[in-house]
């Protein structure tokens, strides 16, 4: 059975086109994809994201256990209300998920994970989590709004008790904080997002999610479907779980060998196959593609190289950019000319760095 979040009656009042995502009945645009992209991209959007999971972890031992659970290190969480990025790995260096962690004590984190891998990843964590004795709780209680765009953080500050204002103005990137929102809702405000915009990611009781969403509305928030957050997060160059990565690929052919942490006299899972991997050399590669000619690029094409077969991971037109863009996994080497498969045409692309776009504009060179 599809489920749904607490908003569900509220996108359906908006006019919102609903689809199936990840055995979610959520919302894809409320009328156009591409206004609800350039809402965030230039002012503000928000996003209904409360079928994410939030998981507790409480324990004495709960920072020696992050520590083995995790690719990146926990070690960097030192300030109350951090957060870090990081994947989960399986001990052949695969992805379990990619998710985001948060510091609140040294007994206390919280974990945010995707939702469509919600019971591997409990089923996963809680059998880890048995040495450690730590405690893994489930908050299907919360519900989640992002709020993303050049305007969002002074939409979101707008709503705050006045008491709390001056603090969450000046929480840094990748940081969290409890705060009062309207009415005086308890509202647990993270500096984090999926889109390449500043704003805050926003954990709040799900009896009050519905309030806080008109409260948005009514200062300006335009609500936005899956379908933008998609090429909001294409084109700041984000992965998608299940898509650009999953247990059949390790971080270094994700372009998340940014996230590990290979840090001294910590044996996290995965560590020696990913040690293994480094030393032997990386077989595939992921890459940035851009078409400049008309035509769409699309996840499962064929691409065509000097060093063999690769395939488009994510792949979407980029309003931003007016042009279609895509990750691919190639093989690793000197590519040389590279095309793409489509429909039985072999149409050039060229490879590019991503992020495609930062702070609202191209990137150079795209």
């Amino acid at each position: 059975m599809t489920e749904k979040t607490v908003l569900n009656a509220t996108h359906r009042a908006l006019g919102a086109r609903m689809v199936d995502f990840g055995g979610w009945d959520m919302p894809i645009n409320y009328g156009s994809q591409i206004e609800e992209h350039h809402a965030v991209r230039r002012d503000a959007g928000m996003f209904d994201v409360s079928h994410m999971t939030v998981i507790d972890l409480h324990g004495a031992r709960t920072r020696d256990f992050l520590r083995h659970l995790l690719a990146n290190s926990v070690d960097k969480l030192k300030l109350h209300g951090r957060a870090l990025y990081s994947c989960m790995l399986d001990e052949r260096g695969g992805v379990i998920d990619d998710l985001i962690v948060y510091y609140l004590g040294e007994e206390f984190f919280r974990l945010v994970v995707n939702a469509a891998t919600r019971a591997k990843d409990l089923a996963w964590i809680e059998r880890q989590a048995k040495a450690f004795e730590v405690e893994v709780k489930e908050r299907p209680e919360f519900a989640m709004i992002a709020v993303q765009g050049p305007n969002a953080r002074a939409k979101v500050l707008g709503l705050l008790h006045e008491v709390d204002r001056p603090r969450i103005e000046k929480l840094g990137k990748f940081s969290a904080a409890a705060a009062q929102g309207p009415h005086g809702m308890p509202l647990f405000v993270a500096r984090t997002g999926y889109t390449g915009e500043d704003g805050f990611e926003i954990i709040v009781p799900a009896e009050h999610a519905i309030a806080l969403w008109a409260a948005l509305v009514a200062a300006g928030v335009t609500p936005a479907g899956l379908g933008a957050r998609d090429t909001l997060r294409l084109e700041a160059g984000m992965n998608l779980y299940g898509q650009d990565m999953d247990e059949s690929a390790t971080p270094w052919e994700a372009n998340l060998g940014w996230t590990v942490a290979l840090d001294e006299g910590r044996d996290f899972i995965g560590r020696a196959a990913l040690e293994a991997q480094k030393a032997t050399g990386v077989p595939r590669v992921m890459v940035g593609l851009v078409l400049d000619e008309k035509g769409v690029l699309r996840h499962g094409q064929k691409v065509l190289t000097a060093n063999g077969e690769g395939e488009i991971l994510s792949g979407s037109f980029a309003p931003t950019l007016d042009k279609a863009v895509a990750f691919a996994r190639i093989p690793v080497g000197e590519p040389g000319a590279i095309r793409v498969d489509i429909r039985g045409r072999e149409v050039p692309v060229r490879l590019v760095k991503y992020p495609f776009v930062r702070d609202g504009r191209p990137c150079e060179g795209i």
